[in-house]
């Protein structure tokens, strides 16, 4: 397999994996938002809440607040020493203490630990005059597969499209009817400028004779982008150790079998 990127930054990042099928490639998309352990906010334990919304309402915006976290420092709380019963090694307890007029932002959560909110300006709730809100969140690692809020990344892949131009047969009007800005005008002819960003949606190949379109069956372009306290690479680089992992067991399980 032959990987190359196309586009990295802080939390997005795009690359081309080649010599792969489909099987692998929605196997590794499925790990990637799904089985990556990921911290969020689990339970909340309200002292005053004065507000416009409910315990409930709150709690539930406070579990989708992204936190960043050391990867290395948290464990699963099945897996943790305490047996489950909860520690600085497995959870991390934010506190709020406010008082209206105020919006409630994720920056206000103070913890001792060395976590905190992706974004502090996340509105939580709005305090009108002399109403209050106190409350402590405790927050753990999880799955994705089990709720949204532990989800790493939003992730999606596509066939790399393969596109051809003859350059005397097809209309330079296909620049302006692409999308995705693939073609180019270069001496009033069309040229392929850039093959990476086209949708497969066909419309070149509708608008003009001379254009070619097809989708490469052992080839894929991935995008992932951050939900979470995580950068890109190291969700990728987390889901290829699970799937790893995974095959290990399984020949581990079938030479017990044969």
């Amino acid at each position: 397999m032959q990987v190359k990127i196309l586009e990295h930054n802080g939390t997005k990042l795009k690359f081309v994996a080649e010599g792969i099928d489909f099987a692998f490639a929605n196997a590794l998309r499925r790990t990637m938002f799904g089985e990556i352990p990921i911290m969020a906010i689990e339970d909340v334990d309200f002292e005053e809440n004065t507000s416009g919304l409910f315990d409930e309402a709150v709690a539930h915006r406070l579990g989708l607040i992204p936190l960043l976290f050391d990867q290395k420092m948290y464990r699963l709380k099945e897996d943790c020493k305490c047996g489950g019963k909860g520690c600085a090694n497995c959870e991390i307890t934010f506190v709020v203490e406010k008082e209206g007029p105020c919006i409630v932002t994720a920056g206000d959560m103070k913890s001792d630990a060395d976590a905190a909110s992706i974004d502090p300006n996340i509105p939580i709730v709005e305090l009108l005059e002399r109403q209050k809100l106190k409350f402590s969140a405790t927050a753990q690692l999880g799955f994705g597969k089990e709720h949204v809020k532990w989800q790493a990344a939003v992730v999606g892949y596509q066939n790399f499209p393969v596109v051809r131009v003859n350059p005397e047969k097809a209309s330079p009007e296909i620049a302006d009817v692409c999308p995705t800005h693939v073609f180019e005008k270069r001496d009033g002819k069309p040229r392929v400028a850039k093959e990476s960003s086209c949708i497969l949606c066909m419309r070149c190949v509708e608008a003009s004779d001379g254009v070619t379109v097809k989708a490469d069956e052992n080839s894929f372009i991935f995008t992932i982008e951050s939900v979470s306290g995580l950068k890109p690479r190291e969700i990728v680089e987390s889901a290829l150790d699970v799937l790893e992992q995974k095959a290990e067991d399984f020949l581990a399980e079938a030479k017990k079998k044969l």
